[in-house]
């Protein structure tokens, strides 16, 4: 049967949500922040994570076959989170790869269709070969106003079911927004290099969700962390002048909420210390409690990440903020 087979460079332009592709051994590895040498090297390792990146294209093919390797990173035992086949807006197929395996849907419907394919949010992925089974064409499909999420593991949604029920995924898929997905477990410190990157990336509505890594690794004191974040926002808005910026404080963590750590500071105080932050007119502020508080407990596996249903949760009550900040559609 005739089709369109592509290797990785022939299919760069249907990618989305990466900084820059390193080429390894004949695969393509996705990194979702440009290399600098101060990046940490903690960070490095989530931002090697795929959480938000995707290949989306139409086609008319009615099957195809995608080369690729899934692992998880070096130091864990667990499993990568699996990939996810959308097509024309509903999940098709959720594959589940460790190693060496291939994406593919089974027969697809004739006609030209959307598809969107999600890479895991957890573990480390390489890209080969593309085969498009049946297809006489492949071309990009429109992408809606840039959205730019940055925040910790609760953005990055390592527990959720598959990567296109992330937080993010679910708003952006509701809003047809374009994601640039920054959750980075553990890493959201708000780091000189990853400002320096926001500011240099297109962007229509950028949101923030800090402070729960800044509580748990004791990054900042209550005379360091307002003029952190202060200074992490400038940086931002030397690109960004008069992008929407969302500023989303800490959700609840029962046993943090008033438990002191190494600086001194319970989650509580960092949380109004983010909301300060937020008094800026340049900001719009969200109070963490409101998106997922006390009364949203049992959605928590673990008395800090909320499991899949949290998840989409977050995405319903954060979803009208997104939108709000959206620039407005002129009349045709």
């Amino acid at each position: 049967m005739t089709g369109i087979e592509l290797d990785p460079r022939e299919y760069w332009e249907f990618l989305s949500g990466h900084a820059e592709l390193v080429e390894e051994r004949g695969w393509v590895l996705p990194d979702r922040l440009l290399a600098t040498p101060s990046i940490d090297p903690r960070l490095k390792i989530a931002a090697r994570m795929a959480a938000g990146v995707r290949l989306e294209f139409e086609t008319d093919a009615t099957e195809f076959h995608w080369q690729v390797r899934a692992d998880a990173p070096a130091d864990s035992s667990r499993a990568p989170s699996p990939f996810d086949i959308v097509v024309d807006g509903n999940l098709h197929t959720r594959a589940a790869i460790t190693g060496d395996g291939v994406v593919s849907t089974g027969e697809l419907l004739p006609g030209n269709k959307k598809i969107r394919i999600w890479l895991p949010q957890y573990g480390h992925v390489r890209l080969g070969r593309l085969r498009l089974t049946g297809a006489s064409e492949v071309t990009e499909i429109p992408r809606g106003p840039r959205w730019i999420a940055y925040g910790s593991s609760i953005t990055h949604c390592t527990g959720a079911d598959g990567p296109s029920e992330t937080w993010p995924a679910l708003v952006a898929a509701e809003h047809g927004l374009s994601l640039r997905s920054l959750g980075f477990a553990g890493e959201c410190q708000l780091d000189p290099p990853v400002a320096r990157f926001i500011r240099d990336a297109g962007a229509e509505v950028i949101s923030l969700g800090v402070g729960v890594n800044i509580h748990g690794a004791a990054s900042f004191s209550a005379r360091t962390l307002r003029p952190a974040l202060e200074g992490f926002v400038d940086t931002i808005r030397e690109g960004h002048p008069d992008t929407p910026i969302l500023l989303v404080t800490p959700t609840f963590a029962p046993e943090r909420e008033q438990a002191p750590n190494a600086a001194g500071l319970t989650l509580a105080e960092v949380r109004a210390e983010v909301a300060a932050v937020g008094e800026r007119d340049d900001l719009h502020v969200v109070d963490g409690l409101t998106v997922l508080g006390p009364a949203d407990a049992h959605l928590l596996v673990d008395k800090l990440h909320p499991g899949p249903d949290g998840y989409r949760l977050i995405a319903r009550r954060l979803a009208p903020h997104v939108a709000a900040l959206l620039p407005v559609k002129e009349n045709a």
